[in-house]
């Protein structure tokens, strides 16, 4: 990891798009500033050094890491302790 996967600008546009949260398996940037937007962030660490974007990605995959499984259609809670992830929506 050299460098940043995501920054304030894409955190907006996650907030424009109603997203609650964004868990990266990578590092971000301007976290100063996403510490004080309306969206839960949570990251391995930060770099102040942009991606390269390439404009490709894929969506909607069951991808793994950390030992969890992420996939399509399943709920992801977090806070300052930890992640996880379950098939049914809480009630909060």
């Amino acid at each position: 990891m050299n460098c940043a996967m995501l920054g304030d600008k894409r955190a907006a546009d996650a907030i424009k798009n109603e997203w609650e949260g964004i868990l990266v398996h990578g590092l971000i940037r301007d976290s100063a500033t996403i510490n004080g937007m309306e969206i839960g962030v949570r990251a391995l660490g930060v770099c102040p050094l942009k991606s390269i974007k390439k404009g490709v990605g894929d969506s909607n995959l069951i991808v793994n890491f950390s030992g969890v499984t992420f996939t399509p259609g399943e709920y992801l809670y977090a806070d300052e302790d930890g992640v996880i992830v379950i098939k049914e929506k809480l009630s909060l």
